[in-house]
């Protein structure tokens, strides 16, 4: 039943223009059900987002997919940040094309439960930090791709200090509905930035909760 229910997700995912084939291999790969309260275990494979507690959401596979493919379209990265963590999903799918993530949580028992679930799934090129995303990761910077999942009222400066000349941030900004996901590259002068599609995420927020 969960194959047939990742292939039809699969095929959505497909006919909504994702077509990056090793993406769609990690989202096919990636047990979402894992990933979801147990009590929304029977929607593991909706093309929908769902809460996970702490008024955030696991991101819906589409936007998944689509960010990631945005993050690759120019070829295998080597060293991604992500922030907000948040269930895991999108970490373990990153896991999957990237040869390592660093991935910042600022809400520790989530972060925690990420950490459990990254580890039942034997994902060991992740390395994970309990705060705040708007200051990112320095210590590890830079960094070839940086994907945000949660929306900026602007754009982090931070963040764009930290990516790799010729690298891509893919960020959603924006309040409310009134949100848009964004392309940004990294130049030797400077960076451009790409509108690329109307988002809707929880809003990022700075400092740590326990």
């Amino acid at each position: 039943m969960a194959d047939r229910s990742r292939l039809a997700l699969i095929e959505q995912l497909e006919q909504q223009g994702i077509t990056h084939p090793d993406v769609l291999q990690a989202i096919y790969q990636v047990p979402r059900e894992r990933f979801v309260d147990s009590a929304f275990n029977y929607r593991a494979y909706d093309n929908t987002a769902l809460p996970i507690g702490h008024s955030q959401t696991i991101s819906q596979p589409y936007t998944v997919a689509l960010m990631t493919e945005l993050l690759l379209a120019e070829g295998p990265l080597d060293k991604v940040l992500e922030i907000g963590t948040g269930s895991g999903y999108q970490t373990a799918v990153l896991t999957q094309l990237v040869e390592r993530v660093f991935t910042v949580e600022r809400i520790q028992p989530l972060q925690e439960q990420a950490k459990q679930r990254l580890a039942q799934l034997q994902q060991t090129n992740v390395v994970f930090r309990w705060g705040d995303g708007w200051q990112g990761w320095p210590a590890f910077a830079p960094f070839n791709g940086i994907l945000v999942t949660a929306a900026a009222d602007q754009l982090p400066l931070k963040l764009i200090e930290q990516l790799a000349v010729g690298g891509r941030l893919v960020i959603p900004i924006g309040s409310g509905q009134a949100q848009k996901l964004y392309l940004i590259r990294r130049q030797s002068h400077g960076y451009t930035q790409q509108a690329i599609t109307p988002v809707y995420f929880v809003p990022m927020l700075s400092g740590i909760e326990h």
